[in-house]
């Protein structure tokens, strides 16, 4: 199925949770990262069982450090 992933078009197996893209992405730390679904944050106690939708507008923001 089709999402788009900070914009960009992201094919990700049906079904799929928020921790599975994540895992896709190699990312392994959720520390410092929020998503939205949608435009709709989703908190972090749901992305195990938040199922993404085909055109799903994922939004991906890494908190950074510096100044």
């Amino acid at each position: 199925m089709n999402i788009y992933l900070n914009n960009k078009p992201q094919e990700v197996q049906a079904p799929s949770v928020i921790t599975d893209v994540l895992h896709s992405l190699n990312i392994t730390s959720q520390k410092g990262i929020a998503i939205a679904i949608n435009n709709t944050v989703v908190p972090r106690q749901d992305w195990d069982t938040y199922e993404l939708k085909a055109e799903d507008n994922v939004t991906l923001i890494r908190a950074t450090q510096g100044g």
